[in-house]
């Protein structure tokens, strides 16, 4: 048992350390892609749909709450869904943030080009740009990663790291831009702890 927790430990300490390197490997990769996507977003109209399947379906989903309680419109379609009429959330002024590490599943890369057909332009965050969702974006996030951190180096880990530390980059960057500051902040977290810090509460935001 001893040497068990000692083995697990150390997996535990080794999947820090990649995930921990590999969210820093991925700013400068980034910053040009970054540049872009903070351009386009900051100046739709509409929303950001972001949109995936299976683990980065989970990190889109978190990624969409953060944009939405950050000041940016947005909200998640699965892209499953959206090939059965959950498209119909997407209109025209929106911007697609669509995750696929391989750049592959069929189901994102088809939601995209649905997406393109209207006009609404793609924000691909993936691991691989010689991929088809790479080569349908107007612009590309890599989410690459040398390896996962799990011992067996293949569950989604360290790409996911990397995935929702870009996209927590992009809900910071578009707060700055648009001066999102703490009364806004506010205005958005009226429950729970942070609402008590703030000195929000329900009846004084709707006041």
């Amino acid at each position: 048992m001893t040497e068990r927790l000692e083995d697990g430990l150390a997996a535990a300490g080794l999947a820090l350390a990649i995930e921990s390197a590999a969210i820093a490997g991925s700013a400068a990769r980034t910053v040009g892609g970054l540049t872009a996507a903070l351009r386009l977003i900051s100046s739709t109209s509409g929303r950001v749909v972001v949109s995936g399947l299976g683990k980065s379906g989970h990190i889109g989903g978190k990624i969409a709450a953060t944009l939405a309680s950050t000041g940016t419109r947005a909200l998640f379609v699965h892209s499953a869904e959206a090939l059965h009429g959950d498209s119909g959330m997407a209109a025209p002024g929106d911007v697609g943030l669509l995750i696929s590490y391989s750049g592959r599943t069929a189901e994102v890369c088809q939601f995209g080009r649905m997406l393109k057909v209207r006009d609404i332009p793609v924000v691909a965050m993936t691991g691989r740009e010689d991929s088809p969702l790479r080569a349908l974006a107007d612009v590309w996030l890599s989410i690459a990663v040398d390896r996962e951190a799990d011992p067996l180096g293949l569950a989604p880990t360290a790409s996911t790291a990397v995935t929702l530390a870009l996209g927590d980059a992009l809900a910071a960057g578009l707060m700055a831009m648009s001066g999102f500051g703490p009364a806004d902040f506010a205005r958005f977290h009226p429950g729970g702890s942070l609402g008590e810090d703030l000195g929000a509460s329900p009846r004084a935001v709707a006041r």
